[in-house]
This record gives C-alpha cells, structure tokens and sequence, in this order.
C-alpha cells in the first residue's frame, strides 16, 4: 500500500461506527436493497433525507470486506404492514372521542410493545456500488460482483470521513482536497434542513480539474438557481490551476525551429504535479453581460472586475475598457465575407442569385502572383464585391481606392454578343446591378440584402486585424476572454460566436495536424438555447456540435447553461460529461433528463423544492464520480475572501 493509499479514509472501518446504525436489510438484488428501520434508529442518527447516502457491510464470514454503497430512495411495504395498518387503525378508532366536547381526549390505549410494532417501517435504497479490498487496497466498483444473503447484512448512515470519501471518488492515487483540487460546495440532500443545521461538520465537495478541462459541463435550472454562480466557481478553479501551469505555451515559429524543443513532452497537457503543462485560456460569450459588467444584482461578482489583470473584453459597440469586436470589410475581405455567409444562412436565404453570390471564393488563388491571367480574373471579382459593400453603405476606409486591368477587346466581345466573364464574376455582378440576366428589366434586391444593421454594424472602416486573431493570441496566453453580446440582436450574437468559435476549433485543428500543443481552451455560453442548435437538428457539421464531438482530442471544453434540457441538441447533451442540475418546473424536463446516469432517483425533489429557498442547492455529477452526488454550491465570494 502506498503513502497516498494511508491518508485516505478507510470507508470500511470509518463508516462502521454503532451509533449511525438505522437497520437491516431483508431483500437484495444486483440493483436495489430493501431495509428495515425503525424511528428510534431514525431519530439517532438525525433523519433518513431522500437520496441520503448509506453503507450496507457484509457482517457475515471472516475475511470478507465489503460494503455496498446505497442511496435512500423512497419508502417500502413490509411483509407485516397489512397487519401494522389494520392495528393502528383499530386504535385509532378506539381513542376516538365522540363525546363531542372540543378538545376533549381518551388516556392513550397504546401500550409499549404496540407502539414498538409500528415504530418499524421500510426503506427502498439503490445499490451505486461496493467498496471492497484487494491486495491491500480499499477500491470502488460501481457494480456487484456478488451479493450474498439479506440477513448477512447492516446498514450504516454514511457520516463524517467516510461521507466525504463518498463523494469524492477518485481513481487511482488522487487524494480528494489535494492542492490541485478545488472546493466547489458541501453535501446537502434535502430542502428542509432541521437535523442538518444540528450536525457540526458539514461535509465538503471537491471537484478535478481534470473533470472539467477539456471536457463538456452542463447547467439546468430555472432563473435565479444559481447557474451564474456554478459558472464563476468552475472558472474561479479553472484560474487557480492555470497559474501552476508550468510553461507558457511555444509559438509555432519557435516549435518548428528550435530543434533542442522536446515536442512529445511539449505535447503532454498536464505535468507530473497534475497541473496543466500550460495556462488554460477561457472565453465568456455573455449574452446578458453579467460577465463584462458590473451590476447590482451579484453584487460586485463580475468576472473582469475580479480578475482584472487577465480579462480582456470585447464588445460590438465602442465602450471604455472594450475591445472592439468589429472588422474592416475592404481590408479583411475573406472574413467579412464570412460573417456576410453565416448571416444569410442563419437567415436561410433560399434565392439562386443569392446563393450564387455565396459560392464565389474570395480566397487569393496560390499563384496569384504568378499567373497574369489569374491575377487579372481574380481582381475583377474582388473589385465587383467590394462595389457591392460601397452601394450597400459600407463607409469606406481613407483613400482607399479599388483597381484592375480592363481589357479593349472587351467591347467587341460584347457587341457580337459572347461571354466574356467567367461565373463567379457573372456573380458577383448579378448582386452588383441587381439583374439576374444581363438586359433584364426585372430587379433583384441584390446588394439592397447587404444594407442591413445586423451587417453594416460589424463594419468598421478603422481595423487593420481581424478581432478573432487577437483573440485566439489571448486565450493561447492564458487570458480571459469575454465576449460581451448583451447589446446587439439575436443575428449578431449568433454571428459573432459561430465565427468565434470555428476560428478556435480551426486553430486548435491545425495544431494538433501539424503536431504542435494545443492548451486547453475553456468555451463558456449563458443562456445557450440562443446560440446552440435544437434538439430535432441533425446537422452534425454545426460547429457547436463539432465541439461537442471532437473538442476533447483538441483540449476543447465546453461550459453551457439553460433553463431546459429539452432545448439542447441530443448530440451536444450525449457529449456531456458533468451535469448540474438545479430547479426544474416541469415533468418534460425530468422525463428528459432521466435519460443520463442515475438522475433518475432525483426527479421527483428537482420540481418540489423551491427555487428561492434552495438557490445553489444542485443534482452533481462529474466525470471521475460514477453516481450523482447532491451538493449545496458555495457562494462565488465567499471563496474570494478567504
């Protein structure tokens, strides 16, 4: 046994303490125990809450250690309950005043033994696994190998060291707590909370970072659950681990000309310490600009207030302390052209002419320079979009002036009536005249499309440097980025965080071909039925499902919130790794969610408690733990302060 393997809890001596017995169990199977307790065991170890955790030890031969690990479910009939009823209602009938006296009472007729006999009831319990020991070592299995006879059985409340060895299961040698580790919350199981404010030691929850980088998280639960304030523990822990990275990440000139670079190692993600081998970059896409703001309603949590030195903001409007997120359309001629695609096929633009005009490619051919004739047909293309921009009011950068080489024999072509310009310059100026056929007197909207705010509002004649390079420098740095969509309508935000986040993925993509590191990137998205796909949406190339999919072999993460289940991509929600479920109002939503791990033993609490008494009280599941844990999540500043 390991040094690491000692400062563990031993679950099976820790958990086996008389004064947390409450019963015996008297039918197993490989899924479920049903126990017999009785209130006066209740009462000892201060109540029995749904989904509480219990610890069920083999009390029969030598040499057998092991202990099931149960959750409480929900009460169970007796083989003696008909009985039981039948006794307790004769009583009741018989300690019946009818005198009709208000307030008038019988002496009680309940003797000891009676009252003995109906203190015992059931209780129905999921078996989540056993913790069993092997050469030396105490491990978890999340399944039966064996079950031997109910009676062989005693069930124990789960308290203390071993409650927090629970649920905070860990592979291997890592130790829950440990200095790469991050407290997120403590062990809560139900609304009401009388026997749980008795108790002196609350249990503490700690989560991986491991669990979360380069992973896929999810956030359920109705306004003012305190989705918000999850968000800024996972990005509070994610900075914590970021500043134990060891090196800043190597430019790709530098990987590809020092030859002294070890590549392997440099493409390891974490170093021997369990730290990142790189800072981790963040982005925020703040559609409510709780993030880049500051506002009264979380008191002074927001994030660039924070973490000031590593924030950089960025917003579609010119404001103190942003960076604009604008480019110049006549400068970045392939982005701008981009955004102009991604805008017309979020409006699905079905028109042929339209769609002709989206097919030309603006790419500078590879020998352009070289070949006279390529040059000539390109710049002539270029020039009838950029007219198109000029007719559609896109304001002009400074004595900025467009050319290309005319030809004479042009006119002769014309007036004997032959095609001189190839299709993607007949295009190109379909969209510019608004004629579909050449001598038409029917027009087309044309270049009247492009004279449109959503579009002429991401234009700035100033920029020289696409917004999306800067920003993928910043998160390869380590910063954090935040993308402040609060002001701007639904176009816009789409827009802009579609174009964000393919740039990223392609970056990453190009890495990891080319065999350089990639560190890990953590995308964040509020209200993310605004952005993501829905859920009949079987369009796979959607770059938020190809996060979803691949992101992980990129160092990709992905942190998403919204009130419902049903509104997320079946593809995005399948990816998911972590899941924090809060308040939910409806049975659609749990009947959804029933679909993943065990949160099917939670359903029923997750519309019954309230979501103004129970804000941060959440349903966790994370990646190295294999069952749900039900967890109250720590106030995002209360951490700061310590």
């Amino acid at each position: 046994m390991s040094i690491l393997d000692s400062l563990k809890p031993n679950v099976l001596v820790e958990g086996k303490k008389e004064e947390n017995f409450i019963g015996r169990p008297f039918y197993i199977d490989y899924e479920k125990v049903n126990i017999l307790i009785s209130d006066a065991w209740k009462h000892k170890v201060k109540g029995i809450p749904q989904s509480s955790f219990l610890l069920a030890y083999y009390d029969g031969e030598d040499g057998v250690e092991e202990a099931l690990l149960l959750r409480a479910l929900a009460p169970v009939k007796l083989p003696t309950d008909n009985d039981v009823v039948s006794s307790m209602i004769e009583y009741y009938k018989d300690n019946l005043d009818t005198s009709g006296r208000a307030g008038a009472t019988k002496p009680s007729k309940l003797d000891d033994f009676t009252r003995y006999e109906f203190s015992f009831s059931g209780l129905e319990c999921r078996i989540l696994g056993v913790f069993y020991k092997t050469n030396g070592k105490i491990e978890f299995g999340a399944d039966l190998e064996n079950f031997y006879s109910a009676n062989n059985y005693r069930v124990y409340k789960a308290t203390g060291k071993a409650l927090q060895e629970i649920v905070n299961q860990r592979t291997g040698d890592d130790i829950a707590g440990n200095d790469n580790e991050f407290k997120i919350g403590k062990v809560r199981y139900s609304s009401s909370r009388r026997f749980q404010n008795q108790e002196n030691d609350e249990i503490p929850v700690y989560v991986s970072p491991k669990d979360f980088i380069g992973k896929r998280t999810a956030l359920f639960g109705m306004t003012r659950t305190g989705k918000s304030n999850t968000i800024k523990k996972i990005i509070e822990a994610s900075v914590e681990i970021s500043n134990k990275a060891e090196n800043k990440i190597l430019s790709n000139e530098s990987l590809l000309k020092n030859d002294s670079v070890d590549v392997e190692s440099n493409l390891e993600v974490f170093a021997k310490n369990g730290a990142p081998k790189f800072p981790i970059g963040q982005i925020i896409f703040d559609i409510n600009g709780e993030y880049a703001n500051a506002n009264m309603q979380d008191k002074g949590t927001a994030i660039f207030e924070l973490y000031e030195d590593d924030v950089v903001r960025y917003s579609v409007l010119e404001k103190q302390g942003f960076e604009i997120m604008k480019i110049n359309f006549y400068k970045e001629v392939e982005t701008g052209f981009s955004l102009i695609s991604n805008y017309f096929k979020n409006k699905k633009e079905s028109s042929d002419y339209v769609n002709n005009f989206l097919a030309v490619s603006l790419e500078k051919p590879d020998d352009y320079d070289t070949d006279r004739g390529v040059k000539i047909r390109y710049d002539r293309k270029l020039a009838a979009y950029l007219c198109c921009l000029r007719c559609a009011g896109f304001k002009l950068p400074h004595e900025f002036k467009v050319s290309f080489q005319g030809a004479k024999e042009i006119n002769a072509l014309v007036r004997e009536g032959k095609e001189w310009a190839d299709e993607e310059l007949q295009a190109m100026l379909g969209f510019l005249t608004r004629h579909k056929v050449p001598g038409s007197n029917n027009l087309v909207s044309g270049y009247l499309k492009l004279k449109t705010n959503a579009l002429l509002s991401l234009h700035t004649s100033q920029s020289d440097k696409p917004f999306e390079d800067r920003i993928i420098h910043e998160v390869r740095s380590g910063k954090i980025v935040i993308i402040d969509l609060s002001q701007g309508d639904k176009d816009i935000q789409t827009l802009y965080s579609e174009r964000i986040c393919q740039k990223i993925f392609s970056n990453a993509m190009n890495r990891f071909i080319n065999v350089q590191p990639n560190n890990f990137i953590q995308f964040y998205f509020e209200e993310a039925h605004n952005l993501f796909p829905k859920k009949d949406d079987k369009d796979l190339s959607q770059i938020y499902n190809r996060i979803a999919k691949e992101g992980a072999k990129l160092n990709l993460g992905m942190i998403y919130a919204t009130q419902e289940v049903s509104s997320i991509s079946s593809n995005i929600l399948k990816n998911t790794q972590n899941w924090f479920i809060a308040h939910l109002n409806n049975e659609d939503e749990t009947k959804e969610l029933k679909k993943y791990y065990d949160f099917e033993d939670f359903t029923s609490s997750l519309i019954r408690f309230s979501a103004n008494n129970d804000k941060g009280f959440v349903r966790m599941k994370t990646y190295t733990n294999p069952f749900v844990v039900p967890v109250q999540i720590d106030q995002f500043l209360a951490t700061l302060s310590n």
